[in-house]
């Protein structure tokens, strides 16, 4: 391996047609990992989710059994103590791990092929979590549902045809303080926006959860002292703090979501916001490409996907406006 311009690195000899750039162009094997990483955060993400909206919802029906107070604010936002203790039950803690599993495959995948594919591929996760939450949440899907879904699915089938190689990595200083900056200023507008929208901020804070995952991803790229380590380069690097502070604020969000409203439409929600962004810092800013001649495939599969999540957000919270008792009788039901 050899140290390249942004922080990338190339590879030479039998290794690089394995797990780097070899060169004269890509290696198959360094975008197959790529892909295969970007699939196991999509499962991870998607299986994640629906366990944390069960044990959130679990958690909600438990407190009104004893009578808690304290667990909504005046708007009908869950408060904080809420929050923390939803994250505290053993299906959280599970659907958490999970989580763990769907940023490590982020992690990589956002390093090894183009944010546009990668951050796409994750909004897959989106047909994880309607899937499962048919079974474990009791959620019905409606045929307009299974078309948005398939239209996903379209997408990513589009995208992975068209997409090109990924850039490098960026050592512009403007860049790296440019993320936390933004990062900083988004969670603390999202908390005021979903604090005055209460109980109908779910997609708000599913949409601001995945812009701050998405911030996570372009941080993830840029980020300095990865290859080779050098702790002291990565612990002063701002893209570091992006990367901490992201997940954090990401994870809070996203929980709050799943305990405003339904688990589709707060998923739908956070992939948009962590396709959008990334996708075109990628292609303006880090050097992500589509093969020569596809740019139009790309950005169609793109607008798809977008189009696609955003559909299935709007269906899942009109569905859970729709049937606020039927779904609670499922949630019941699965109550030990």
């Amino acid at each position: 391996m050899r140290p390249v311009a942004g922080g990338g690195f190339a590879a030479t000899g039998v290794g690089g047609v394995i797990f780097g750039r070899g060169e004269n162009g890509v290696g198959g094997g360094r975008v197959l990992i790529g892909l295969i990483a970007a699939f196991l955060a999509c499962v991870g993400y998607g299986a994640g989710s629906v366990l944390q909206a069960y044990a959130a919802r679990r958690s909600a029906d438990a407190a009104a059994a004893r009578g808690a107070g304290g667990q909504v604010t005046e708007t009908g936002a869950p408060t904080v103590a809420s929050t923390v203790a939803a994250v505290l039950t053993v299906w959280f803690i599970v659907g958490s791990v999970l989580d763990v599993v769907g940023f490590a495959g982020n992690a990589v995948s956002a390093r090894l092929i183009p944010l546009f594919l990668s951050q796409t591929i994750m909004s897959a996760n989106l047909i994880i979590t309607a899937v499962l939450g048919i079974f474990v949440l009791g959620i019905r899907l409606r045929l307009r549902d299974w078309l948005a879904i398939c239209t996903v699915i379209l997408a990513l089938a589009v995208l992975g045809a068209a997409a090109g190689h990924e850039g490098g990595g960026s050592d512009d200083p403007v860049l790296h303080w440019g993320v936390l900056i933004a990062l900083v200023a988004l969670f603390a507008v999202s908390q005021l926006v979903v604090r005055r929208l209460g109980s109908r901020g779910a997609v708000a804070a599913g949409l601001a959860a995945g812009m701050l995952f998405g911030a996570l991803a372009i941080a993830v790229r840029i980020v300095q002292g990865i290859d080779p380590l050098n702790i002291p380069t990565l612990l002063t690097d701002p893209a570091a703090w992006t990367i901490a502070i992201a997940g954090i604020g990401g994870f809070y969000l996203h929980t709050v979501a799943l305990q405003l409203g339904s688990v589709n439409g707060a998923t739908a929600a956070l992939v948009v916001g962590e396709t959008v962004i990334p996708g075109i810092i990628g292609v303006l800013l880090l050097g992500d490409t589509s093969r020569p001649g596809l740019a139009w495939l790309a950005i169609l599969g793109f607008v798809l996907a977008i189009g696609g999540a955003v559909a299935v957000a709007v269906f899942g919270n009109a569905t859970q406006l729709e049937t606020p008792r039927a779904e609670h009788q499922e949630l019941a039901d699965h109550r030990g």
